[in-house]
């Protein structure tokens, strides 16, 4: 199984004008691919300011934060930095979220401005609601941690937050606005009810986990997905591994295809979801992943046959299952997800 290379830094570089975009309801253009810059608990803020940096100058564009990360004021001066090296605004692409403690009246409106001031920034190309519902938890809890004022999801309570998201579009804060970790049964509703429909639902994609009636109806309604997790999560938390969890990486329709490539089998599932239609957001820290990550993404497509064979492997195989967000005693994380067709009752 090949490695990932290491790069010269005049052959990092790749021209953004090369990187796919995917182009949005309103007509605005979107790299096709984004940096993740969720640590995790293994990563601190500062090494992940200096990636985006990194990234920038290898060719990246497009950044993917949060409130919750616990970073965006460490993001912000590196996002500053990028644009004194000559990188103007309109070239970049920053998504944040609001998170769920900050669902209730006027907390979107001023989430979404502290995340401003955080960045650095006087809009956001992208803001989303991050969970559907406002159970909060604190860093590094297990998976038995349970928000006291956790609730299921009820749809009306989410649209009041979807109406300040609204706002925040309306008033030019924000360019574009999205949801985040929902289901067929809630993004359906949010579509028939909301004025101002999503522009992108971000979602968990690998190749173990393709969503494809989720995908279809997101591609269907003119909603950009942007897939998070996409070489399977490495690095998340404990609390979100589970025994029977597989792992893309070492799948051997993957291994073959990355040793035709002579790239690591993570770059082979980025390639896939860039191709497949999706955004995908890795997060790395170490810029020969990066780089070999972005290279791959500009260079000869997977074959159709490829393709196929990574359309077979689909295991249906949940990552980010949510423990911490269930509401009441003996659930299990499959009522976040409304796996029977419908939304999961109080």
């Amino acid at each position: 199984m090949a490695e990932t290379l290491t790069f010269n830094s005049d052959r990092d570089i790749v021209d953004p004008a090369d990187v796919p975009k995917r182009r949005l309801s309103t007509g605005t253009e979107i790299p096709a691919i984004g940096l993740g810059t969720f640590g995790s608990d293994k990563y601190g803020p500062q090494e992940i300011a200096a990636a985006v940096v990194g990234a920038a100058e290898v060719g990246y564009r497009h950044f993917d934060c949060a409130s919750v990360y616990g970073n965006e004021d460490f993001i912000g001066p590196a996002l500053s930095k990028i644009v004194e090296m000559g990188i103007s605004r309109e070239e970049l692409w920053i998504t944040s979220k609001v998170w769920n403690d900050k669902h209730g009246p006027g907390q979107v409106i001023e989430s979404a401005k502290q995340s401003l001031r955080d960045l650095k920034l006087e809009y956001l190309d992208l803001y989303l609601v991050h969970w559907p519902f406002p159970n909060s938890h604190g860093k590094g809890v297990d998976v038995h941690s349970r928000d006291p004022h956790a609730t299921s999801y009820i749809h009306e309570a989410y649209m009041r937050t979807w109406e300040q998201m609204e706002q925040l579009y309306n008033e030019g804060l924000v360019k574009h606005i999205g949801t985040s970790n929902m289901t067929l049964p809630k993004i359906t509703r949010v579509v028939r009810d909301a004025r101002i429909k999503p522009h992108a639902n971000e979602l968990e994609l690998h190749p173990h986990f393709q969503q494809p009636e989720l995908f279809s109806y997101c591609v269907d309604n003119n909603i950009v997905p942007i897939g998070y997790s996409p070489i399977g999560s490495p690095s998340r938390p404990e609390r979100d591994r589970t025994p029977d969890d597989t792992v893309d990486i070492e799948d051997p329709v993957i291994v073959q295809i990355a040793e035709r490539l002579d790239v690591h089998p993570a770059v082979v599932c980025v390639k896939w979801a860039v191709q497949r239609g999706q955004i995908p957001i890795p997060f790395s820290v170490k810029r020969p992943q990066y780089v070999s990550i972005l290279k791959t993404i500009v260079s000869e497509p997977l074959t159709d046959t490829e393709m196929a064979a990574i359309a077979g492997i689909d295991k249906n195989n949940r990552l980010i299952k949510g423990h911490v967000f269930l509401w009441k005693e003996n659930q299990t994380w499959h009522d976040l997800w409304d796996l029977n067709g419908d939304i999961t009752p109080a």
